[in-house]
């Protein structure tokens, strides 16, 4: 089950529309539905699906809408450190406090920061940033849990946790800096409902950078290496804090580019996850 958030030609107020297999986009507000985390709750997908036959409801061709980050009211957090490629990559980009990675990649608690308000998450086709006092910068390609009030994992959809290696390198306490600043955070395109985690460790994810319509880096993973269980992230996320909306957490990134690489003003990166589909965004610099 595919949901999505969009604005229309006739309709520029964010509705929230279920994605059919014909990739048409039959808008939810007629089951008042009008924010995410009522499809948190599985009887309501279950009504949803069942009244999908009714010829009376609005429908879109995907092309003719505009998608929005599929959140509106959900804190986005972040687990580091949950692929062995990630932890091999930070502890190359940092100099005296490279162990801590080390130590964190097999320690019991996870690594798990804030990384974005709902208001502030780029969607599809907007343009991710990279920082103006930054030099290496780089997009973390990640699957992105959604859960709901209980911490109950509901959903995935596709995260870009876009990071300035340069400066989180330079000392760890500068972290918020390298991951927290205007476009550094895209989610999309949609929400998939209904797998479970069994079955997402089977996809795979992969992210390619283009420029000058020239492919410059291309790599992929499978979702299978990270290391942690959805449910032991989202337990430590949910732990001693409270989320009456639910909320998304990116799960880390297996694919990172070499050393020498850093993303330009103009390129573009798409993240693509085998069961959900394609996250595609131009770079800015801010």
């Amino acid at each position: 089950m595919r949901i999505c958030r969009f604005i229309s030609e006739d309709s520029p107020s964010p509705r929230i529309g279920y994605l059919d297999d014909n990739d048409q986009v039959i808008d939810l507000t007629s089951f008042d539905v009008r924010e995410m985390k009522s499809l948190f709750d599985a009887e309501m997908r279950a009504s949803i699906l069942a009244r999908l036959n009714d010829t009376n409801l609005t429908k879109y061709p995907l092309q003719n809408v505009t998608l929005l980050a599929p959140v509106d009211d959900q804190e986005i957090w972040a687990a580091g450190v949950t692929y062995l490629r990630s932890k091999t990559a930070r502890m190359e980009e940092s100099d005296f406090s490279a162990s801590a990675y080390d130590k964190v990649y097999d320690a019991p608690r996870p690594e798990i920061f804030f990384k974005s308000l709902p208001s502030k998450v780029v969607a599809t086709g907007d343009a991710v940033g990279i920082r103006q006092d930054a030099t290496w910068n780089v997009p973390e390609p990640e699957l992105a849990l959604v859960m709901d009030s209980h911490g109950k994992v509901v959903g995935y959809t596709i995260g870009n946790d876009m990071s300035s290696r340069d400066i989180e390198g330079e000392n760890l306490l500068y972290l918020p800096q390298a991951k927290m600043y205007d476009r550094s955070c895209s989610l999309g395109p949609w929400i998939v409902f209904g797998p479970v985690e069994s079955e997402v460790r089977q996809w795979t994810i992969g992210v390619k950078i283009s420029r000058n319509s020239q492919v410059v880096f291309e790599g992929e993973t499978s979702i299978s290496q990270i290391k942690r269980s959805f449910a032991e992230l989202s337990d430590y996320l949910n732990r001693s804090q409270s989320f009456p909306s639910g909320s998304v957490l990116l799960t880390g990134t297996g694919v990172v580019p070499n050393d020498d690489f850093t993303l330009e003003e103009g390129d573009h990166v798409a993240i693509r996850v085998s069961g959900i589909g394609q996250l595609g965004n131009p770079v800015q610099r801010v």
